[in-house]
């Protein structure tokens, strides 16, 4: 299913209507010329303001001929980071338009190969560019390159596949970002020994197989009296990802830390909540009895269980900025312009309770 979010271009038109003024008013505003009143120059700036709206933008877009699309393939189900991330693009609406660009929303079962090769051959001759967070797979492979081979722009968003012929991937160094979460795993467990669980979507999601990757790293060379138990994948769904946890707890009572790669973050923090720590709930009991919980991003839900004290540490990554990235690389590729990598590469930060945004 396929969500529009860009209307039609603003044009100066628009802008005077806003502004009750006529458009020989906004041009000599925008020129600076005179015989306009104060009150209607601070009207007609005030309409520019809140619709973002930039005519010399606009004007070189129209000079190239033609509007572009872009659709954003992106996980069906209720991702909250994944909806930062739409939410931030529809947010960018006036400047979208402004370059006359339209930007639509499809989503589908990124863990599902099929379903996913299936939207992404769907697109084909449809639009200018294409971004997807993409599972690591050959099916998928196969629809990219065949995307690019009818001139499609491509670029991974979030979870790369990098034997595909795709253009660019936005998103952090995921490598990283699981050295990191070992790091803080390792550290906040202190001199206990015990096991360490392991949550992610699924581990043919490039993203969250280099973060495992990472992890273990480190676990592996710095915290030898650390043991990682084998990876639960939940697709990133509270109640699969709940299930699977709260069946493994009831197995290890030696648990002492555990690293929640993706999504599923409520089911999760459920799971570890209703394990009984000394007949008290998790969030009661000593530090040094608690297990160490790491995950990522900084959503509504991450938020209030870092305040809880539920959750330690959040990896966090930036979704407007992931957002705009995307956007950016794919009307550079479109124009061929070059892409300024420095500007679109996307820092991790650590969170914690004691250093929330």
């Amino acid at each position: 299913m396929a969500e529009t979010l860009t209307p039609t271009a603003l044009t100066l038109k628009d802008i005077a209507r806003e502004a009750g003024v006529s458009l020989a008013t906004v041009d000599r505003v925008l020129h600076n010329r005179p015989g306009v009143r104060p009150d209607t120059v601070r009207r007609v700036k005030a309409a520019i303001e809140r619709n973002s709206f930039q005519p010399h933008v606009a004007a070189a877009e129209l000079a190239r001929g033609r509007a572009r699309r872009f659709a954003f393939v992106m996980p069906s189900g209720p991702n909250p980071f994944m909806q930062q991330i739409e939410a931030y693009l529809g947010e960018m609406s006036a400047w979208l338009a402004a370059r006359r660009l339209g930007v639509e929303m499809v989503t589908t079962d990124v863990f599902d190969p099929s379903a996913l090769a299936a939207s992404l051959e769907a697109l084909s001759g449809d639009y200018d560019g294409v971004a997807v967070v993409a599972l690591d797979h050959p099916g998928v492979r196969a629809a990219i390159n065949d995307l690019v081979d009818a001139g499609t722009k491509v670029v991974t968003l979030v979870s790369d596949v990098p034997s595909s012929r795709r253009h660019h991937y936005v998103g952090i160094d995921n490598i990283a970002a699981g050295r990191t979460a070992g790091a803080l795993v390792g550290r906040l467990v202190g001199q206990r020994s015990g096991k360490v669980a392991i949550v992610a979507g699924s581990q043919g999601l490039r993203d969250h197989a280099e973060r495992i990757f990472g992890f273990n790293q480190v676990m592996a060379t710095e915290f030898p009296g650390l043991s990682v138990l084998p990876v639960l994948e939940g697709r990133d769904e509270d109640d699969r990802s709940e299930q699977l946890l709260g069946r493994l707890l009831g197995s290890h009572a030696d648990i002492v830390g555990l690293y929640n790669v993706g999504a599923g973050t409520q089911g999760v923090a459920k799971a570890l909540n209703d394990k009984a720590l000394n007949d008290k709930a998790l969030s009661e009991v000593g530090r040094d009895k608690q297990v160490m919980f790491v995950g990522h991003d900084v959503t509504a839900l991450t938020r209030r269980l870092l305040l809880q004290g539920v959750m330690d540490a959040a990896i966090s990554q930036n979704p407007g900025h992931e957002a705009r990235a995307a956007v950016r690389v794919l009307l550079a590729l479109a124009r061929g312009e070059p892409i300024l990598r420095e500007q679109e590469k996307i820092r991790i930060d650590i969170v914690m309770r004691d250093n929330l945004p």
